[in-house]
């Protein structure tokens, strides 16, 4: 009994939702960037309320999770996450993930056809290169000062938080453990999802190459769409309203009986 409360405990600090759905769409859960917490998705959160019921996960080794260690290794962060999604699967689900969030939504993806043998009804990744696209950079063997640089670079973090040196001390910690398990991780096993796969991209990202982010297409057996949005690493930002409506519509499509033949491209432009 205690073991299964334990286990029940360790699921529920996995998944957030910070807004109920104002209508009976379908589930979308979200998971952040390297570095990121489930509060990065809120205002998008509360941008697709309306249509959809969006959960986010929240990582190990921040906010309300600061005491648990930050998980290395991407494969096991994606055995955690979707083994805590299994109360969620009596409904059809999509995955949307963020730089880092998108390969552990990808590898979500993967168990739950594997072990449940009903994956998603697609997946909407961003920001990041293809899995079988490896790029190490080194960036988690850097010392506090080079992360905090590289932090600064990719425009996504508030300055305010880089000259706090106190939060800084709490944030590099799960940083450098997500950079690590990004670093090191690489799918060469020419695993595909079934579901279809919409790709979004900044149009002026330098930190993912468009060859490397279009080979997404060849990690599915379905569908790949890719869209390209104004602004860097983290467009999201700047287009969030944009974005939400791509999402909207990205949903819409894996919900319909035939998601090739009813696909409508959303907002941002589209790669052919």
């Amino acid at each position: 009994m205690k073991s299964t409360r334990r286990h029940d405990a360790v699921r529920s600090s996995w998944i957030r939702q910070y807004h109920e759905s104002r209508g009976d769409g379908p589930t979308l859960v979200c998971f952040p960037h390297a570095g990121g917490s489930a509060s990065a998705y809120f205002s998008l959160s509360a941008a697709l309320s309306a249509t959809a019921h969006v959960l986010i996960a929240q990582y190990p080794g921040r906010q309300d999770r600061l005491s648990e260690p930050a998980v290395e290794d991407l494969r096991e962060m994606a055995d955690q996450a979707a083994d805590a999604l299994v109360p969620w699967l009596d409904r059809p689900l999509a995955l949307f993930g963020h730089s880092m969030g998108s390969l552990l939504a990808y590898e979500v993806a993967l168990r739950m056809e594997r072990w449940r043998g009903c994956g998603p009804a697609g997946l909407i990744v961003s920001g990041h290169a293809a899995p079988s696209v490896r790029r190490n950079r080194g960036i988690h063997t850097m010392d506090d000062e080079g992360i905090t640089e590289h932090m600064a670079e990719l425009a996504g973090t508030p300055p305010a938080l880089l000259a706090d040196k106190d939060l800084l001390a709490t944030v590099i910690p799960p940083l450098r453990a997500d950079f690590k398990a990004v670093e090191t991780y690489q799918d060469l096993s020419g695993s595909k999802v079934g579901c279809p796969i919409s790709g979004y991209c900044g149009e002026h990202d330098t930190d993912v190459s468009r060859d490397g982010f279009l080979k997404w297409g060849e990690h599915t057996t379905a569908q790949f769409t890719a869209r390209f949005f104004d602004g860097g690493h983290f467009y999201l930002q700047s287009r969030e309203p944009e974005v939400a409506r791509a999402i909207s519509r990205d949903l819409a499509a894996f919900s319909s009986e035939n998601t090739a033949g009813s696909h409508h491209p959303p907002a941002g432009r589209l790669h052919t």
